[in-house]
C-alpha cells in the first residue's frame, strides 16, 4: 500500500509541477523557466538530504546523476518537439513510451505483480495515453505536422523519461536523498547547457523567479516520492502510477485554467481513477 501511496503523490506532484511550468511558459520559454526550477531543485533536495540522513555511496550517486541525465535529455527533446510540432500527438508517444518502459524493464527483471495489479497497469497505460491527448484549437502556437525528426524526438523524449525511473529505481537502499540530489545535478547541468546553446537569457522577473520557485517545490517532492515509491515497492508498479501525472496536470488545467476537457481526457481521467484503487487493492 506505501508505494502506491509513495508514487501516487509522486503523480500529483509531478502534475502540478507540470502544470505551474506551463502556466509560466505562457510568459517566458520554457528554458528559461527550468533555469530557476532545477537550480533551485538541487537546494531543496540537498537540505531535505542532511535532514534525513543517509549513507550516499559512489555506485548510488552514480545512478543518481545517470537518472538526472536521462530527465534532463527526455525534458530537453519534450519541449523542443511540441515547439515544433502536434502536441496531440507527441504528448501521447511520449507519454505511452515513460511509462511503458519501466513496466516492461520491472517484468523482465522478474517482477510479477498480481492479477489485480496487471490489469491496473494496463489501464493505466490506456489512461496515460487518453489524458495526453491534448486539443491544438486555441493555441497561439502554430504547429506544423509530425515530421520525420519531430517523431525520432518524441521516442527519444519517452525513452529518456523512462530511462529516468529505471536509472533512479536502481540506486541500493539506504542512500538516503543524495541520489536524488545527484539526479537533480544531472538534470540541471544538461538543461543549462541547452538554455546557453539557445542563447536564453538569465535575466528572470521577480514573478518568474517565484513561480519558479514554486515548481522546484513540487518537482522536488515529485522525485524524491518516486525514488521512495520504488525503494519500497516494484518498479513495474510504481512507475505507471507515477506516470499518471498528466490526468493531474489536465485536472488543474480544468479547475484553475479554465479549459475545457475532451471527451477522450474524460475516459482518461476516469481510468486514472480505477487504475490507481485496483494498483491500492494489489
Amino acid at each position: 500500500m506505501m508505494p502506491v501511496v509513495l508514487a501516487s503523490t509522486s503523480a500529483v506532484a509531478y502534475g502540478i509541477s507540470d502544470y505551474l511550468g506551463g502556466v509560466a511558459s505562457r510568459r517566458a520559454r520554457a528554458l528559461r523557466v527550468v533555469s530557476i526550477s532545477y537550480p533551485v531543485s538541487i537546494g531543496l533536495v540537498g537540505i531535505a538530504a542532511i535532514i534525513a540522513g543517509g549513507s550516499p555511496t559512489l555506485a548510488g550517486l552514480a545512478w543518481g546523476l545517470a537518472s538526472g541525465v536521462a530527465s534532463g535529455i527526455a525534458v530537453w527533446s519534450f519541449y523542443v518537439a511540441l515547439s515544433r510540432g502536434p502536441m496531440s500527438v507527441i504528448s501521447p508517444i511520449t507519454a505511452v513510451l515513460a511509462a511503458a518502459g519501466p513496466l516492461a524493464f520491472g517484468l523482465a527483471a522478474g517482477e510479477r505483480p498480481g492479477g489485480t495489479a496487471l490489469v491496473g497497469m494496463a489501464i493505466a497505460l490506456v489512461a496515460t495515453v487518453l489524458v495526453s491527448m491534448e486539443d491544438e484549437q486555441g493555441s497561439s502556437v502554430a504547429h506544423g505536422r509530425l515530421t520525420r525528426q519531430l517523431f525520432v524526438l518524441s521516442i527519444l523524449s519517452g525513452l529518456a523519461f523512462a530511462a529516468f525511473f529505471v536509472l533512479l529505481a536502481q540506486v541500493p537502499e539506504g542512500q538516503g536523498l543524495w541520489p536524488v540530489g545527484a539526479s537533480r545535478v544531472g538534470a540541471t547541468v544538461i538543461l543549462l547547457v541547452a538554455a546557453v546553446a539557445a542563447r536564453e537569457s538569465f535575466r528572470f522577473a521577480r514573478r518568474l523567479i517565484a513561480v519558479g520557485v514554486v515548481i522546484a517545490v513540487f518537482d522536488a517532492v515529485a522525485n524524491g516520492t518516486f525514488y521512495f515509491a520504488a525503494q519500497a515497492g516494484m518498479l513495474s508498479l510504481v512507475s505507471v502510477i507515477a506516470a499518471l501525472y498528466p490526468a493531474f496536470t489536465v485536472a488543474l488545467a480544468v479547475t484553475h485554467g479554465g479549459e475545457r476537457l475532451r471527451i477522450v481526457q474524460v475516459v482518461g481521467l476516469a481510468l486514472a481513477a480505477v487504475a490507481i484503487s485496483l494498483l491500492a487493492l494489489a
